[in-house]
Formats: C-alpha cells, sequence, structure tokens
C-alpha cells in the first residue's frame, strides 16, 4: 500500500509540473497581446489598394493628463480624411504638393483612459509594412515616442498590407483572443493536476 502511495504522489507531482510549465507558456505566448496597450494604428493588417478606415488608439498610462498626440503617416499612403473627435482640435500637416504627412491633436485625456481618432488613407497597390510613428506629450511636459522598431520598449505600430490580408488584421480577429485561450486552458490544466487524487480503501 506504501508503494502504491509514493506512485501515486509523484504522478500527481509530474502532473502539476507539466501544467506550471504550460501555464508559464501561455503567460509567454500572451505578452505581445499585452503590447497593444501602447499607441497603436488598427487595423494591423489590410488589403493592398483599399479605402481603409485606420483608427489609431491612446491610452493614457500616466498619473497625468495626455494634452497632445501626432502621428506621422508613412509615405505610401494616401491619407484623404479624418473624423471629428469630441473635445480635441485636429491640426493636419501638409507637403509642398499638398498630401498630408502628419496630424496633430490637442486636448485632454484624463488618467486609465484612451482615446481613438479614425481616419481614411487609401493603401499602396503592393505588398508593404506600414510603419506608425505617434508622440503623446503628457500635461507635466514629457514626450513619449511611439516610434521605436518591433520588440523595443516603445515601438512604433505597424500594419501589413497584402493581397488577402484584410480579414484578419482587424482589432476583433480571432487570433487576438489565441494567447488568452492558451493561458486559460493551461490555468485550468494546472487546477485539475493540484486537486488531491481521491483514495481507495484497501481492499
Amino acid at each position: 500500500m506504501r508503494r502504491a502511495f509514493r506512485f501515486a504522489y509523484r504522478a500527481r507531482r509530474r502532473r502539476i509540473t507539466l501544467a506550471t510549465a504550460a501555464t508559464v507558456l501561455g503567460l509567454a505566448v500572451s505578452v505581445p497581446t499585452l503590447s497593444w496597450a501602447h499607441a497603436v494604428v488598427f487595423p494591423r493588417q489590410s488589403t493592398t489598394g483599399a479605402y481603409e478606415k485606420y483608427v489609431l488608439r491612446v491610452p493614457n498610462e500616466k498619473a497625468v493628463a495626455t494634452t497632445r498626440v501626432e502621428l506621422f503617416f508613412p509615405k505610401d499612403v494616401r491619407v484623404t480624411s479624418f473624423a471629428d473627435v469630441p473635445g480635441w482640435q485636429l491640426e493636419v500637416v501638409t507637403d509642398s504638393a499638398k498630401a498630408i504627412t502628419a496630424a496633430i491633436w490637442t486636448g485632454t485625456l484624463p488618467p486609465e483612459r484612451f482615446v481613438e481618432f479614425p481616419f481614411v488613407a487609401v493603401n499602396p497597390k503592393i505588398d508593404a509594412t506600414l510603419t506608425w510613428p505617434a508622440y503623446q506629450t503628457y500635461a507635466d511636459g514629457e514626450r513619449v515616442e511611439w516610434s521605436g522598431p518591433e520588440g523595443s520598449k516603445r515601438p512604433a505600430s505597424v500594419t501589413k498590407i497584402g493581397a488577402a490580408a484584410g480579414a484578419e488584421g482587424n482589432d476583433g480577429g480571432y487570433a487576438r483572443w489565441v494567447p488568452w485561450g492558451a493561458v486559460a486552458l493551461s490555468l485550468v490544466s494546472l487546477g485539475l493536476a493540484m486537486r488531491k487524487p481521491e483514495t481507495r480503501p484497501a481492499t
């Protein structure tokens, strides 16, 4: 009987170890999703040649208000129009050819809030990677640059342009929820593994 108990104990420890590893893996997979908390342009994928409605989403992650947001447009897109955002003033920047190169919004975004700035742009007719440098200024004078390379602390948002990319690029796409599903399943596995096995009476 003592030998059977030791075997059950070892089996339970193995299940806990495997479940814990699955949990850690699930959390690691979810890290890219957490990085979307920064200034991001949606969708992250779109179709070549399309008139796309883009949205710049900016959260306020500090204890003071955001007062200014700047977005510089990739040279491969042609911005055509903007939506009005209540409480925010828009300044459109153009070059010598009257092409829109940047947008500057000024207003007040309190802490623990986010704001969205919609605009319409024409995508390039060939496959491309669009990079959207953004700059966020706070009431205390700090100016945060969301313009770094992918994987950096403050990366610029990126949109992939391709012939059949549009259906998967929206904020609500299924790929967004895959990491969280992995975390949920691994937590369930861990809970099941930690359950105390039933003790059967000796026969």
